[in-house]
């Protein structure tokens, strides 16, 4: 139950972390004090990273209940699936010590700045990965476990290690991991899987790649120095935001398809129209922008970044309370 580079709302995790006072911090930059330690292990999770499962996982709980799921059950997969995500985070952290130490956006993260040794952000990672399946074992369910395990290995192993650092459609694909929270929280009522999920599946698998790209876009220059291969970096800016603008419709037509699938009512659609709409004319804002021979910070792609946030915080928000209406 993880997620790439996808943020929400006001904290998206592109802020620089503060450098701790260097009175915590022994020569060689281990943290001194326990707080500080703490802190350092709690950063190789991203928390930030870690909101976006809780917004599309509690509103598909929801939904699969047709109401308010059991609470209990909710706490263990909400807590599980955060150690979960954060298992696949410390080994992202762990395999990208060398690139993230290079970008201004993430040289201050624990490895980075040599606050924790790598053997032990590895060996973390992997307990809260094993603590996690097994927690979903006992308290959840057979299913919701192995789709965390996937989840896991597949941000690591396929994303982390091969799509990365090798293709510009890393964020493509590589956004699979981003999009299991929402097949686990069906799966965590219901105990199987069914077309509604996977239709969600599609919404925030459509979403990533735009959402990415102009962050991104924001960002190009720390991503050439990593040699990460993002559209950005190696594509006309042009190509990214039309490629953007196509992935954008694509959401919201996903989103759309919801409505009859999941069975939601005219609410719902109105919500998902009016959203669409909201997304769609920032999309094509920023087509207009590069269209004028506006460039860099001219476009202003954060503008269609922070927007992408609250466009999928929203939606989500409209399929959890959907049930009222019914």
């Amino acid at each position: 139950m993880t997620v790439l580079s996808n943020r929400l709302g006001g904290t998206t995790g592109v802020e620089l972390e503060a450098d701790p006072p260097a009175a915590l911090l022994t020569e060689d930059g281990q943290a001194r004090t326990l707080g500080a330690k703490i802190r350092a292990y709690v950063a190789l999770t991203k928390p930030r990273v870690i909101e976006l499962l809780l917004i599309t996982t509690l509103p598909v709980m929801f939904l699969a209940a047709k109401g308010v799921p059991d609470l209990g059950l909710v706490l263990f997969t909400l807590v599980w699936g955060t150690m979960s995500a954060g298992s696949a985070n410390a080994v992202n952290c762990f395999i990208d010590r060398d690139i993230d130490a290079k970008m201004r956006r993430t040289r201050r993260r624990p490895l980075a700045r040599h606050q924790v040794s790598p053997g032990a952000a590895l060996v973390f990672g992997a307990a809260l990965g094993v603590i996690s399946t097994v927690g979903f074992l006992i308290t959840v369910n057979a299913l919701a476990a192995a789709l965390s395990v996937g989840a896991i290995l597949f941000y690591v192993f396929v994303y982390s290690l091969v799509l990365k650092r090798r293709t510009k459609q890393n964020v493509v694909w590589g956004g699979i991991a981003g999009c299991m929270p929402v097949l686990i929280g069906w799966a965590a009522v219901t105990g199987s899987l069914a077309w509604t999920p996977f239709v969600l599946f599609g919404v925030v698998f459509l979403w990533t790649p735009p959402h990415t790209w102009t962050l991104a876009m924001r960002y190009r220059e720390d991503y050439a120095v990593a040699g990460i291969p993002m559209l950005p970096v190696v594509a006309s800016e042009k190509r990214v935001v039309v490629e953007s603008l196509v992935y954008t419709w694509a959401t919201v037509l996903c989103s759309l398809a919801l409505w009859p699938v999941a069975g939601l009512t005219p609410v719902y659609g109105a919500v998902a129209i009016i959203l669409g709409a909201v997304f769609l004319v920032e999309g094509h804002r920023l087509l207009a922008r590069v269209n004028r021979g506006l460039t860099g910070a001219l476009l202003r792609p954060m503008r269609f970044f922070h927007l992408s946030n609250s466009y999928l915080a929203l939606l989500f928000t409209a399929v959890a309370i959907d049930f009222l209406f019914q």
